[in-house]
């Protein structure tokens, strides 16, 4: 497996994203198929993976914890607080509560290295910030941890590129993690350029446009009672049938690169700079294996073109959240 640097720390190029294995897309698969898909992506070559105590309401933590804990030194762990409230007995509330409140951040990162079986965590990331608090004042409650010794680094999701450098000036950020792909490219608008002048590196959740560019989803009505995609906008039925309509030109580039529609996704984001790493999420031991074949694809000028032309802003239909999800990021849109 290739190897990038996130921050301190050399990484799979390609790591595994661990909110597919308790919730979010359809129904869960059980507790042992996760487990399984877990030990094989260890066995691959992944030494990045990346949970937070939201997945599950912390289920997804306890599962890495049980799974990967007797391995914790040969892979890079990252998790995510400010999205959850304790219950005070190890376990997390159900329910998605945006709080950085400094003692509210104290309270889950204890959480979360009880469920992950670990003293410390590599890389911790806000997931969201709380426009209640003061960024600094979150982020100078995460420095306090990292000098306490119970996380190594400090990550932010889903910020603008302003947020990100008050953050920065407070503590330096190692990564700021948000959702880029093909039909997702906000990054692009400022995001990236200020991860580059501060150094931190990138890592893109949803790489695979929630297994739109897998070519997996053709019928929102199909979508399981409780999976996150059917309130998208995007999923929309109207909307939908018109971004299906970029499918069959996106087939045959990735043909033309003898690779499978969601290897190009993956391949195109690693072409967009050493410093960017997808982390996919997965249910599936053979498309587990299928996206870290993306790591060898390589992609001529001409089909890199090919594919900024045919899926970007302009050309997908619909916001990637609803108007509520949309006010608790901090990006920048098109």
């Amino acid at each position: 497996m290739q190897t990038r640097r996130l921050g301190p720390f050399t990484v799979s190029a390609i790591g595994l994203g661990c909110m597919n294995i308790c919730h979010a897309y359809g129904v869960p698969p059980a507790a042992e198929e996760g487990e399984r898909l877990l030990l094989a992506a260890l066995d691959a070559g992944v030494t990045h993976f990346d949970t937070a105590a939201l997945y599950g309401f912390g289920v997804s933590e306890a599962m890495v914890g049980k799974v990967l804990g007797p391995h914790r030194q040969r892979f890079t762990l990252a998790s995510k607080c400010g999205m959850t409230v304790e219950a005070g007995d190890g376990t997390v509330k159900p329910g998605r509560v945006i709080d950085g409140r400094p003692e509210s951040l104290r309270a889950t990162c204890e959480g979360s290295l009880k469920r992950l079986k670990t003293d410390v965590i590599d890389l911790y990331y806000l997931h969201r910030w709380d426009k209640q608090v003061p960024v600094e004042d979150s982020v100078g409650a995460l420095a306090d941890l990292v000098r306490a010794g119970k996380i190594r680094s400090i990550g932010l999701s889903e910020v603008s590129a302003t947020t990100l450098r008050r953050a920065h000036a407070v503590h330096p950020v190692t990564a700021v993690q948000t959702e880029y792909s093909l039909w997702t490219r906000n990054p692009e608008i400022a995001v990236l350029q200020a991860c580059r002048e501060l150094g931190a590196s990138f890592v893109a959740f949803s790489p695979l446009a929630r297994g739109f560019l897998c070519d997996a989803v053709h019928d929102a009505a199909q979508l399981a009672e409780k999976d996150i995609r059917r309130p998208m906008p995007r999923f929309a039925p109207d909307n939908l049938q018109r971004n299906l309509q970029l499918l069959p030109a996106y087939k045959k580039i990735a043909a033309c690169a003898d690779c499978t529609p969601a290897q190009l996704a993956l391949a195109w984001l690693l072409h967009q700079g050493e410093d960017i790493l997808p982390i996919p999420g997965t249910t599936s031991v053979a498309h587990l294996q299928e996206n870290l074949g993306a790591a060898d694809v390589r992609l001529s000028a001409e089909l890199l073109a090919e594919l900024d032309a045919l899926i970007n802003q302009r050309t997908v239909t619909g916001d990637r959240y609803t108007d509520q999800a949309n006010r608790e990021v901090d990006t920048e849109k098109f």
